[in-house]
C-alpha cells in the first residue's frame, strides 16, 4: 500500500500542485482548488537556507493541512538549483529529519549512486515516502528502456518511480502509458508523464494505467513542465472520468 500522510494512492491517484513562487499564498490557493498534495519546488523558489526551508513547509502544513514533497530539483533534469551537489541533497535530507517537515522526498535517477543512497536512507529512517524520478525534456526513450529505467528506479529504493518524457507522436505516448501499466502490474507504484501538447491528456488518463500521482499548476500563466493542466481543471477532468 502507498500512501501519503492520509491519501491511498492505490484507491485513487492523487493531484499533486506544484509550488514555484509565493509560497504560502500559491498553496493556499491550490488547497482551495482541489489540489491533493503541494510539491514545494525550492530551486525554483530560490531557497537555499534549511531554517527558511523548515520554515516555509512548516507553515504551509499548517494552513493548509495537506501533504508535501519537497524536490530541489538539479539542472541537468530542468531544475534552477545553483550550488554544490552534496548542499543540494544536503538540504533535502535534513528537511526529513524534522518533525514538521515534508511528507515525501523526490530525488532524480540521474543523481548518482551515493547521493540517491543517501536520500533513500535518510526517507527510509524517517517512515518517509521516496520519489525516484527521471525527466526527458527533448524525447521519449524506446519502449523497453522506459520499461528498465521504472525498474532501475524501484531497485534503487523508489516508493513511487517517476518518469517524464517529451513525446514526438502519439506511438510515444503510447509506449509511455504500456511501460507504466507494465510496472503497476508488476507490483510497483508509478507516476508516468508525457508533456508538451502530445501528451496534455495523459494528465488525466495516466492514472487509469497505473499513476499515481498527476501534476498540476495553480496559475494558468505559471506552470513547472510543458503540458500542465490547471488544478481545477484536472480535478474536475478527473471527477468526470470516474
Amino acid at each position: 500500500m502507498i500512501r501519503i500522510g492520509p491519501l491511498d494512492l492505490e484507491e485513487k491517484a492523487a493531484i499533486v500542485a506544484v509550488i514555484l513562487e509565493k509560497p504560502l499564498e500559491t498553496s493556499k490557493k491550490a488547497a482551495e482548488l482541489g489540489a491533493n498534495i503541494l510539491e514545494i519546488r525550492l530551486d525554483l523558489l530560490g531557497i537555499r537556507d534549511l531554517e527558511i526551508a523548515a520554515e516555509t513547509i512548516r507553515k504551509i502544513k499548517s494552513e493548509t493541512g495537506l501533504p508535501v514533497i519537497v524536490t530541489n530539483r538539479s539542472s541537468a533534469e530542468g531544475g534552477k538549483w545553483e550550488g554544490k551537489e552534496t548542499e543540494r541533497i544536503g538540504l533535502l535530507t535534513d528537511l526529513l529529519s524534522l518533525k514538521d517537515g515534508p511528507d515525501v522526498v523526490d530525488i532524480e535517477l540521474s543523481a548518482g549512486r551515493d547521493a540517491r543512497d543517501r536520500a533513500v536512507k535518510a526517507a527510509k529512517a524517517c517512515g518517509k515516502t521516496i520519489i525516484i524520478s527521471s525527466h526527458d525534456f527533448l524525447k521519449t526513450p524506446a519502449f523497453q528502456e522506459m520499461k528498465a529505467i521504472f525498474e532501475e528506479a524501484f531497485l534503487a529504493g523508489a516508493d513511487i518511480a517517476k518518469l517524464a518524457v517529451m513525446p514526438h507522436s502519439m506511438r510515444d505516448v503510447l509506449d509511455l502509458l504500456r511501460a507504466a501499466l507494465d510496472a503497476t502490474e508488476a507490483g510497483g507504484a508509478v507516476c508516468a508523464i508525457a508533456m508538451g501538447k502530445l501528451g496534455k491528456h495523459t494528465r488525466v488518463i495516466a492514472p487509469f494505467y497505473g499513476s499515481v500521482l498527476t501534476y498540476a499548476a495553480v496559475e494558468d500563466t505559471v506552470s513547472a513542465a510543458p503540458g500542465q493542466f490547471q488544478v481545477a481543471e484536472i480535478k474536475k477532468i478527473m471527477e468526470l472520468l470516474e
